[in-house]
């Protein structure tokens, strides 16, 4: 795969397309067999609630893989992300409902860079709070 993106045709402030990204219990189920990550904050309710977390919350790095999807799907390539960095700031609360959470994230180019690369930096957001902070990636274009 390569970049479908052309660095001659992207401008500071080009908008990503916009996504939002469901999270259900059951997805942080299957989070938790492929990752590995078996901490009971990401599937115990009352464990979650006597740590003092609201609710169940998303495993952070589920919630960094899912905001990348929003880059990694503009440029066609996810190869060619080269380097993604985060800060966790809130939790991605996941109700025990029809519903669960939502992960809704936006991204623009803030910079051209050296080499075809392009700083892209991301909001990630759900039930209203920034849960990324410094959420900031670079990326080959071709």
């Amino acid at each position: 795969m390569a970049a479908q993106i052309q660095y001659a045709d992207v401008e500071v402030g080009t908008e990503l397309p916009a996504a939002s990204f469901p999270v259900t219990r059951a997805t942080l189920v299957q989070y938790a067999g492929a990752s590995g990550d078996f901490n009971p904050i990401h599937w115990n309710e009352k464990f979650a609630k006597e740590v003092g977390l609201p609710d169940v919350i998303a495993h952070g790095m589920f919630t960094m893989a899912e905001a990348i999807r929003v880059v990694t799907d503009w440029v066609g390539d996810p190869g060619a992300v080269v380097e993604y960095g985060v800060r966790f700031t809130k939790p991605v609360v996941v109700p025990n409902d029809d519903r669960g959470g939502l992960i809704e994230v936006t991204a623009k180019v803030a910079a051209k860079l050296d080499d075809n690369r392009v700083r892209v930096d991301l909001t990630a957001m759900s039930e209203g709070q920034k849960v990324l902070g410094m959420s900031r990636a670079v990326v080959e274009l071709a």
